[in-house]
């Protein structure tokens, strides 16, 4: 993959959840599913350039399982693959 994310910004992609069927057995829809808030780390930007010039690390590494905020980011297509885009502050957790 050639998408390399610039600032404090990370290359996510969403990690599919299991169970299509509700408890009463209904089958639900791709349309109607909500987003994942669960994403797999894949590219890290340069890092957050602080005021006095420094840049700050990352808290997250790429392979990380990251939980994130329901509406952050921003959704791309690379490759006919599914990307979210966010900056490192929409990263609510690391998993496991």
């Amino acid at each position: 993959m050639n998408v390399k994310p610039l600032g404090d910004r990370v290359l996510l992609k969403s990690v599919e959840e299991e169970g299509e069927q509700s408890v009463g057995g209904i089958i639900i829809p791709d349309a109607a599913k909500e987003k994942s808030q669960e994403a797999e780390v894949v590219a890290l930007g340069t890092g957050k350039k602080e005021s006095d010039g420094s840049v700050s690390e990352f808290n997250v590494k790429v392979g990380d399982r990251v939980m994130t905020s329901k509406y952050g980011g921003t959704e791309v297509k690379v490759e006919g693959e599914t990307y979210q885009l966010v900056r490192e502050d929409d990263i609510l957790a690391v998993i496991g």
